[in-house]
């Protein structure tokens, strides 16, 4: 990398406020008063991020009558819901690919349910007038090396033969690049329906208000420290008061769970992302991007790119950085180091932008499992439930396990909860040091198999046999 080279692509951070982009907004709502006393409640919701917030409003839309409180230890959506790159994709599984691999026999009815999933978080955004620059604009995935457009052709034929490509465009270099011009771009595959675009910040404080507005009674500041049954329900101790529920859906994630062995299911991976200025007409003439698809590149350490309603440029992802010890800490929010590496790909990726500038800089932890995709379970005899490990796709998916929490502390048994996916766990992480040791030897192992062809290396192969990985 040449020093001028990597002085122009600083320089283009020099302005970057480390915060996210989407909360840096003069409109964000006031935070409820914290709880102080004691409450009792039906249901008892913690967590004020997506998941939580859907648990709520989707019990209250089950049952108006059932007495819902959620409580949140800072503000609602300041964590991962806010700071995301929202993108609102249909798909349960973290991808068709790994959800095929998975889940094979359950495939077609795991992609319908996605499908309704996304249809009925586009309803609510109406019905509740959920102001979030919601778009139902799809997503490419972009192939920048040969072998990553095979994989896609690859994809988009086992769709065929599922009769799952309805919706799906396999695009060639010259295709893809009529729909956004990057010179790095070989392939692509369209996805049209199964991906919307939002603010991410302003649909957490949207569903807080819809919350509200059905009688959920919502507390912030207010963490849960501990739960423990108390009779025939449960009781959960906050700094200034104490809850008693008859059951509780935790939507914790990233965050250590109550229920304590589910943490070992879960590790933290911090990821980052940029905001440019406003692209100008002319800047955004020469890149295309007149149908405003959410794209992300098919490389194992990837990028996820976007327009915003005012025409800025999302690029995010690449470094997916894991703690030593899975500790969840402000300090690693910023990492100027990042920041670096990602402009330089971004100029490489668009190289008529150069001069463009970025405006923020932020990052954040998000909760992986070691299958990519969300598990659920219930505790205390099925007083409590849990869903966790959405691995950077929890935007939409986490309606879904709201309406999975649900039903498991209901005791139904559903279409949901008889699925395969929903039935069994990922398998949980090894204590360190043995998590850091293998997490660092699969990302390093990552990254040469993008390097190489997307050759992958003994490690990976015995990790696709265990069906074990590391992704954000």
């Amino acid at each position: 990398m040449a020093p001028s080279a990597m002085d122009q692509w600083t320089k283009s951070l020099s302005d970057a406020q480390p915060v996210s982009y989407w909360l840096d907004d003069p409109g964000r709502p006031r935070p409820e008063p914290a709880l102080t006393g004691d409450e009792q409640c039906d249901l008892l919701v913690v967590g004020g991020g997506y998941s939580g917030l859907w648990t709520a409003l989707l019990a209250k839309e089950r049952d108006p009558d059932r007495d819902v409180v959620l409580v949140e230890g800072r503000e609602v959506g300041w964590a991962a819901s806010g700071r995301n790159g929202g993108f609102c994709a249909a798909s349960l599984t973290h991808g068709f690919a790994n959800g095929l691999s998975r889940w094979p026999d359950e495939i077609g009815q795991l992609e319908e349910l996605g499908a309704r999933n996304l249809d009925a978080i586009e309803e609510a955004v109406a019905r509740y007038s959920l102001d979030c620059d919601f778009e139902r604009s799809g997503e490419i995935d972009v192939a920048t090396e040969p072998y990553q457009a095979e994989e896609l052709r690859e994809t988009y034929e086992a769709m065929s033969r599922l009769g799952l490509a309805d919706d799906i465009e396999l695009l060639d270099a010259d295709a893809v690049r009529e729909q956004v011009d990057s010179p790095t771009f070989t392939g692509g595959l369209w996805d049209r329906r199964g991906v919307a675009l939002l603010h991410p910040a302003k649909l957490a404080w949207g569903l807080k208000r819809a919350c509200l507005s059905l009688g959920v009674r919502v507390y912030e500041h207010t963490p849960a420290l501990s739960l423990t049954p108390r009779g025939a329900g449960m009781g959960v101790r906050t700094p200034y008061g104490r809850i008693l529920a008859r059951r509780v859906a935790l939507g914790t994630n990233v965050f250590p769970s109550l229920v304590r062995r589910v943490r070992s299911y879960t590790v933290p991976v911090y990821d980052y992302a940029l905001m440019t200025e406003p692209l100008s007409a002319t800047q955004l003439a020469s890149i295309g991007w007149k149908n405003r698809q959410g794209l992300g590149d098919c490389a194992n350490q990837f990028h996820y790119f976007r327009l915003s309603a005012d025409n800025r440029i999302l690029w995010g992802g690449y470094d997916a950085v894991y703690p030593y010890g899975g500790r969840v800490r402000a300090e690693y929010d910023d990492r100027p180091e990042t920041y670096a590496k990602l402009a330089g790909h971004f100029f490489r990726c668009f190289p008529q932008l150069e001069g463009l500038r970025f405006t923020h800089a932020w990052g954040g932890a998000i909760d992986t499992c070691s299958r990519f995709s969300a598990f659920f379970g219930t505790a205390h005899k099925g007083r409590v439930a849990y869903a966790a490990g959405y691995t950077g796709l929890g935007v939409g998916t986490t309606r879904f396990g709201a309406d999975v929490m649900l039903d498991l502390l209901a005791g139904e048994r559903t279409e949901r909860t008889a699925l395969e996916m929903v039935r069994t766990k990922p398998l949980p992480f090894p204590p360190e040091p043995f998590a850091w040791t293998g997490i660092t030897l699969t990302k390093w192992s990552l990254a040469r198999a993008d390097a190489n062809g997307g050759r992958r290396n003994a490690w990976l192969k015995v990790m696709d046999r265990l069906g074990l990985g590391f992704d954000s």
